[in-house]
């Protein structure tokens, strides 16, 4: 069969490339095409455009960037169409993702959504339109499956696949030594995958680093960034150093971590990593997702659980006089840190209860299509 998976960012390349992995494995037929990056590609894909070119994240980059997304769009229709798939499958990125969606449903194609937009964050009657256009929705937080039957829409809820992807990794290094060799205790620097966010955070995250002078500081790199767009951020810091592609060898070393918000707080939590996770984006932006967005945390570890598991700095809290002294309290407290990796276990054991997420995915995907 012919899949065309559309995913726009780092962590939906990395999910996509675990679900080609086991839709090759279960259809030795299996021709993907997609949108996503260079694991996408690893994994068997024909990559036809890179997700570096294609986010833009908060209102005012987006209304700036408009006339690049109109044109992706129109190129994206362009190309399904002469692909002409037996399955569209949609990753998170839900500004790109539903529009496609409505139009490829109007084509007559199948629409498969994996990994659902965060609708129950913000515009909530956005469901409605995967209700119209949304052959089936394939979830990986376990309230999901709640959220859209209040809905009266049926989701299946796999799994989440980082359970699996951080599960081998750790199996694999034990047969490994160390990446990071250091004498000092090392500590995460993971600024994000976008330029526009990681300016914002990153010399914050890096003033701190002065402050802290007994620890190794690593900063996980953007692969596809250039070098000289870091180097001129890092060079005036004596204790930093940096890894690209490299992130999950520097977690596995960590001993404390400052997270950006998004995925990456949840693999660090699956690391076990006390993290503080922040936030800091355009003003304009922030306010009006302020006033948009419902829920209580917006990092993916406390939103899980329900509680406030790490500490969240977002927007005009991330300073470095707060930077560091939540730091402080997660190096130097060890009852503050035992309390945050009993909440990691937990969390890891209610993700783990749904199994292997790409390949239940993967046999969704083709049993619905083997019943078309």
């Amino acid at each position: 069969m012919r899949y065309y998976i559309i995913s726009g960012e780092a962590s939906g390349d990395l999910h996509g490339s675990n679900l080609i992995k086991k839709l090759v494995q279960l259809d030795v037929d299996a021709d993907v095409r997609c949108w996503g990056g260079n694991l996408m590609e690893a994994a068997g894909a024909n990559v036809v455009k890179h997700y570096r070119d294609l986010a833009f994240m908060g209102f005012i980059e987006v209304i700036s960037n408009l006339p690049t997304i109109i044109k992706n769009l129109a190129y994206c229709k362009k190309d399904i169409v002469e692909y002409n798939p037996d399955v569209l499958i949609l990753i998170d990125y839900p500004g790109f993702n539903l529009r496609i969606a409505k139009w490829a449903k109007k084509k007559g194609l199948k629409v498969i959504y994996y990994i659902s937009p965060q609708v129950w964050a913000w515009k909530e009657k956005r469901v409605n339109i995967i209700k119209k256009y949304v052959d089936k929705m394939l979830v990986i937080l376990p309230f999901e499956k709640d959220f859209y039957e209040k809905w009266n829409y049926k989701a299946d809820y796999v799994g989440h696949p980082l359970v699996e992807v951080v599960k081998s990794f750790l199996e694999e290094k034990e047969q490994k030594g160390n990446v990071f060799s250091a004498d000092k205790k090392i500590i995460a620097l993971l600024p994000g995958s976008r330029k526009q966010e990681i300016l914002k955070k990153l010399p914050i995250m890096l003033e701190v680093t002065k402050k802290f002078t007994e620890y190794q500081f690593v900063v996980a790199k953007a692969p596809g960034l250039d070098e000289a767009f870091y180097r001129q951020m890092l060079e005036p810091y004596g204790n930093v150093t940096s890894g690209v592609n490299q992130t999950y060898e520097l977690l596995s070393e960590a001993y404390a971590a400052i997270v950006t918000s998004g995925t990456a707080t949840l693999e660090t939590a699956l690391f076990s990593v006390p993290q503080i996770i922040c936030y800091k984006g355009n003003n304009i932006s922030y306010q009006i997702a302020k006033r948009l967005i419902s829920i209580k945390f917006i990092g993916l570890v406390n939103l899980i659980m329900d509680k406030p598991v790490v500490k969240e700095l977002i927007q005009h809290e991330l300073t470095v006089e707060n930077l560091s002294s939540e730091l402080k309290l997660i190096v130097h407290d060890e009852n503050y840190r035992k309390k945050i990796q009993q909440d990691y276990d937990e969390l890891n054991t209610l993700l783990s209860k749904g199994g292997d997420a790409s390949m239940n995915a993967a046999n969704i995907i083709i049993d619905f299509l083997r019943q078309q």
